[in-house]
């Protein structure tokens, strides 16, 4: 097994708007991304779970001729709220990292 932040060429986290985080997960080669395309691995119940937020709030893409998967959710708190502890959004990939991949 491999852990998805070794196969990754990039994983970030950015704002998309100030009420939505997006995360985004890129390949160099061909091969690590079809490895976790083809072990389902990554999936937006996944990024359900790790993120607490409802399914049907995920959105979530494959983007094969980027090399690329993308997913967006809801900011837990909207973008300069008093309590919003990342303004810029770009702490919040590091659940992504340690993600099993077989």
């Amino acid at each position: 097994m491999a852990k998805l932040g070794e196969m990754a060429r990039l994983i970030r986290s950015k704002n998309a708007g100030p009420f939505e985080l997006t995360f985004d997960i890129m390949f160099d080669d061909k091969e690590s991304f079809q490895r976790v395309f083809d072990s389902n691995a990554l999936s937006p119940q996944l990024i359900a779970d790790l993120y607490q937020v409802p399914l049907e709030d995920v959105k979530f893409f494959v983007v094969p001729a980027a090399l690329a998967f993308k997913a967006s959710i809801p900011r837990p708190r909207f973008q300069g709220d008093l309590l919003d502890s990342d303004g810029h959004g770009g702490q919040q990939y590091a659940p992504l990292l340690d993600i099993e991949i077989p």
